[in-house]
């Protein structure tokens, strides 16, 4: 049976203050196996994004517990969950978040050497080439496609050899062909890694591409394909 890498109990989120407050999450378990692919679907506004970035650790809980390769997120200061989180968690945005000053390279390499990997760029050269880009390490990102820099994205994402990588909606700025590419070197690298992924879609075709999808709408999970498949197999 696969080790539980991801455990939510009693995951409690409010945004904004006083009026304009917003109950995002409202008590919500979950449990996520590691090696699971998994989709958060749900529409606009239902908190899938917030639950995101909560596992992330860019999002700290009200109350409730989360549990993150046996670290306790909840219980640690800021720094000590940011130190966490370069080393564990690979994060890529929607908006690929590439620094326009640095090259392809740089981009990859820098949160590396702010982690202290001693052969950071030697890191950071073999994953832009493992994702293609083994000719496009000196362009900076104003010289890239959209694909190109969600590439680069990925490298940087992957390069810290995370436990976790998460994605916010990786294909949302690309065309279909694009984002099909990218959801298939995703979905590559997490196999050939053993990977947990998460990631945060619109898109119903890659959401199916998930061994797993839990369905977020109002703050709570009212859908989880793993609930479905455990009633089956007990059926």
């Amino acid at each position: 049976m696969a080790k539980t890498i991801i455990e939510l109990k009693g995951a409690d989120l409010t945004l904004g203050s006083a009026a304009a407050s917003v109950h995002v999450l409202k008590g919500i378990d979950l449990d996520i196996a590691a090696g699971e692919s998994v989709g958060i679907v749900g529409p606009s506004g239902s908190g899938k994004s917030t639950l995101l970035m909560v596992l992330a650790g860019l999002e700290k809980l009200d109350s409730g517990e989360i549990n993150i390769n046996d670290t306790p997120l909840h219980s640690l200061s800021e720094d000590q969950v940011a130190d966490f989180r370069g080393r564990n968690i690979g994060i890529v945005f929607q908006s690929f978040h590439l620094i326009a000053n640095m090259t392809a390279l740089e981009n990859v390499a820098v949160p590396l050497e702010l982690a202290n990997v001693g052969n950071a760029f030697e890191i950071a050269h073999r994953e832009l080439k493992s994702v293609g880009l083994g000719e496009r390490l000196n362009h900076y990102p104003g010289q890239l496609s959209g694909g190109e820099q969600q590439r680069v994205a990925i490298a940087r994402a992957l390069a810290p050899s995370p436990a976790l990588l998460i994605a916010d909606e990786p294909t949302g700025n690309l065309d279909t062909e694009t984002g099909r590419q990218i959801a298939d070197l995703l979905f590559s690298k997490q196999a050939e890694r053993g990977t947990t992924l998460l990631l945060v879609t619109h898109d119903v075709s890659l959401a199916n591409r998930c061994s797993r999808q839990i369905r977020v709408r109002s703050g709570r999970i009212e859908g989880d394909s793993a609930a479905r498949r455990t009633e089956a197999a007990i059926a």
